[in-house]
């Protein structure tokens, strides 16, 4: 007869990965990927390393985990955000939402977008912007359904809004460093793009 975990069982083994990933997630927001290693993680969790890989094949696992985890959560926030209004309100609350929550914490969102990191994650990041791109394409699609906006490949611009906005915050998130110029200048440059006017 098979084993079978108890409730009691698999509920302690739950806190145990919940904890092992709010671990994790602590550690790469301070001292990014490299630093963020399984023995650094157990400690954090106050749990062995071998417990760290009961629940998860190893590092890379485990930090897609935390990533996955924490890009659901900053997509629907900015999902949020951008759900009502106009294509340039939308716009505007997509841009404005996902820079701030990046300068606030600069490290981490270093982590997210642009450190060097396994492939596995490299994939993550990439849906990561896809799903972002898809909120501003549906800003966009709505604006030209309206008559808001010039017709336009809404998803090519989206995209290459995404890229421009990634690439805009490289530098201050790697310094931490924020010039209070920044967003009002993406946002600007953002109505630009899609061809509405600038406020």
């Amino acid at each position: 007869m098979a084993y079978r975990r108890t409730p009691r069982v698999q509920d302690r083994l739950d806190a145990q990965r919940d904890a092992i990933v709010a671990a994790a997630a602590a550690l790469l927001a301070e001292d990014g990927y490299a630093g963020t290693t399984v023995a650094a993680v157990s400690a954090r969790a106050g749990v062995a390393a071998g417990t760290v890989y009961k629940q998860f094949a190893g590092k890379v696992e485990l930090i897609a985990e935390v990533f996955r985890s924490i890009v659901t959560h900053e997509v629907d926030v900015v999902r949020e955000a951008a759900a009502s209004g106009s294509a340039l309100d939308r716009a505007t609350a997509v841009i404005e939402t996902f820079s701030r929550r990046a300068l606030k914490s600069p490290r981490r969102a270093y982590v997210l977008l642009v450190e060097p990191v396994d492939p596995v994650i490299d994939e993550l990041r990439l849906e990561f912007r896809r799903a972002f791109r898809d909120v501003i394409t549906d800003a966009i699609e709505c604006g030209v359904a309206d008559g808001e906006l010039p017709p336009q490949n809404a998803s090519v611009v989206a995209a290459a809004l995404v890229g421009a906005l990634g690439e805009a915050l490289v530098g201050p998130l790697a310094t931490g460093a924020e010039d209070p110029d920044l967003v009002p200048t993406l946002i600007a440059f953002t109505h630009r793009a899609i061809g509405g006017p600038v406020q």
